[in-house]
């Protein structure tokens, strides 16, 4: 199970900050924890207990140089802000710099496959999101993404939230979907491009509801979103923190939550559970990946690292203002997720026969 971090009295500062730290994580801690239900695993909420780094100090060098962090999507994007909030505290914990390096390109893939082919040292690590799950069903790769990786934790997560333009007459799912059975092949969505997460959670929509809706697909969550805002498409699944102020402005309308509880940014959006539609489900997601091979001890130490950095309430505080809420988890437990994740996909990808462009 995947842990989302609390702090400890140690590091929690004064008492009245602890005080709020903890009313925010007592509001939160269930909702969170079980982001990952929508993929059969289950987070929960349990407080950290960090291996103290000074052990592994004794036992081996590592680090003693600046340690590469593959970023493999393009500046600006959602795994570029949180893997930069990343890296600096896993630097802080680490004594040695943590450089974020962006390699993007095909869906991330061009920067997944340079981590796999770099040398198992721990000195090249890479942050990945729900794309490596797809990816094999989509692409033919070059690498393997369960065999030439090694776990290191889960580090983030962000509800996903359906929305949809404000000329659109429907207020909630049900009345979506009826709409969209009364239109079929009227009715358009936009995404960040074929086989991205949006593109497929929406799939995984027309196969549970057996609506008629046609893809549209754009190069980016920016475009999409500009679609939806300007009319061109009328429905969009997308991160909770990049549309919360379109949403409170009125520019788009926010139908459901795609998560097993609300959205702390958007508490009046109700989830698909609350909207008879609990099927629905998909969490987006980040973890931290290293070579296959890289030793053991070493993959402890960077998993000691980010449990201690993820406790701290600087970096919760930093995570969540950003929009993300910062998790964690055992090497063995994201690797298992991924396994699971990649099995789930794939047979939503097949099933609704969806191929990537050349």
């Amino acid at each position: 199970m995947f842990e989302q971090p609390q702090t400890s009295d140690a590091t929690a500062g004064a008492a009245p900050r602890r005080q709020r730290a903890n009313t925010r994580r007592a509001a939160t801690r269930g909702r969170l924890a079980r982001l990952a239900a929508a993929a059969g695993t289950a987070f929960h909420a349990a407080a950290i207990a960090a291996a103290p780094l000074s052990a592994w100090a004794q036992a081996a060098p590592y680090p003693d140089r600046p340690v590469k962090f593959i970023l493999p999507f393009a500046p600006g994007g959602g795994t570029d802000i949180v893997g930069r909030i990343i890296a600096q505290k896993m630097s802080d914990q680490l004594g040695q710099p943590v450089v974020p390096e962006n390699r993007p390109g095909a869906g991330s893939h061009v920067g997944i496959e340079s981590a796999a082919k770099s040398k198992a040292d721990g000195y090249t690590i890479v942050l990945v999101a729900p794309e490596i799950t797809t990816g094999p069903t989509l692409y033919k790769l070059n690498y393997d993404a369960l065999k030439d990786f090694s776990g290191i934790s889960m580090v983030a997560a962000i509800p996903y939230v359906m929305t949809v333009g404000p000329g659109l007459p429907v207020n909630s799912l049900k009345e979506f979907i009826e709409y969209a059975k009364a239109n079929p092949g009227k009715v358009n969505y936009g995404s960040p491009g074929i086989g991205s997460g949006p593109h497929i959670a929406v799939e995984l929509l027309k196969s549970l509801t057996k609506i008629d809706i046609t893809h549209v697909p754009y190069k980016g969550a920016g475009p999409a979103m500009q679609g939806l805002l300007t009319g061109e498409i009328t429905m969009a699944v997308t991160a909770t923190s990049t549309v919360v102020q379109q949403i409170k402005a009125g520019k788009i309308k926010a139908i459901v939550v795609l998560s097993p509880e609300r959205a702390s940014t958007l508490p009046d959006v109700p989830t698909t559970k609350e909207a008879g539609l609990e099927a629905w489900q998909v969490a987006l997601w980040w973890g931290m990946l290293a070579p296959a091979g890289t030793p053991r001890e070493v993959i402890a130490r960077l998993n000691a690292a980010w449990l201690k950095a993820a406790a701290l309430p600087d970096t919760i505080d930093k995570m969540r203002a950003a929009g993300y809420d910062p998790l964690t988890s055992t090497p063995e437990q994201l690797t298992d997720y991924m396994k699971s994740e990649t099995v789930r996909w794939g047979k939503i990808i097949k099933d609704a026969n969806i191929k990537a462009l050349e």
